[in-house]
């Protein structure tokens, strides 16, 4: 009886192994990354920053639907702010402020297979931020009296210690691949982590982006 149970496990396990897929690649591409910020009931959303991401991931295929994935991913994200105010004197200041966090994101997905090639996905990226960083940016534009003329003045701030280091965003997203192993996706993380370390009056900070990429797979049966 056990060498029965134990010839009918070893077939499973053969079925099982033929229908599993390992494969694995480099993948890069661009973020749209903004900030939102709430506090005392009131919420304001940053404009976008436009950055980039590069990496690689592994794909395991556990049937010809589903599959699991896991990246490992750098990326520039964050938001910023951009204000034009006319003074008294005719004077038009513009200040810009940036703030980006440095992130080693991890993003692990459930996979289903649509068709061979295109797939939807659902998951959660893990990211941990490793630099943090606000700048401003002012410029004065003395009214035009001088034409082209204009003072510009930077202040960039670590603000690393005022920043949560860990950073959770679930994430719906779709790919499509070729048969040569080239991909293309694209996945929307909406970030559910408070970035802001010592909030008060209820002060939360959230960073959600938008991914979209090309990379290519090797691997495979």
């Amino acid at each position: 009886m056990k060498k029965i149970l134990l010839i009918a496990a070893v077939a499973v396990l053969g079925a099982n192994l033929s229908a599993q897929e390992l494969r694995f690649g480099p993948k890069a591409g661009y973020s749209l990354s903004t900030l939102k910020f709430k506090s005392s009931g009131e919420s304001e959303s940053t404009d976008p920053l436009h950055t980039f991401y590069v990496g690689g991931m592994v794909e395991y295929k556990i049937s010809d639907k589903f599959g699991l994935q896991g990246e490992v991913l750098y990326s520039q994200l964050g938001g910023k702010v951009s204000k034009s105010v006319e003074d008294e004197d005719n004077e038009l200041i513009k200040v810009q402020n940036k703030m980006t966090f440095g992130t080693l994101l991890v993003p692990v997905s459930a996979k289903y297979f649509i068709t061979e090639g295109l797939s939807v996905s659902a998951g959660a990226s893990f990211g941990y931020i490793l630099t943090a960083k606000s700048k401003t940016v002012t410029d004065i534009n003395f009214g035009g009296l001088i034409p082209g003329l204009e003072l510009g003045a930077d202040d960039e701030t670590d603000i690393k210690d005022q920043t949560n280091t860990f950073n959770i965003a679930p994430f719906l997203g779709a790919e499509y691949a070729l048969e040569n192993g080239l991909f293309f996706d694209a996945r929307y993380n909406m970030g559910v982590s408070n970035l802001a370390k010592n909030p008060v009056n209820g002060e939360k900070t959230t960073n959600s982006f938008l991914q979209v990429g090309i990379g290519f797979k090797f691997g495979g049966n």
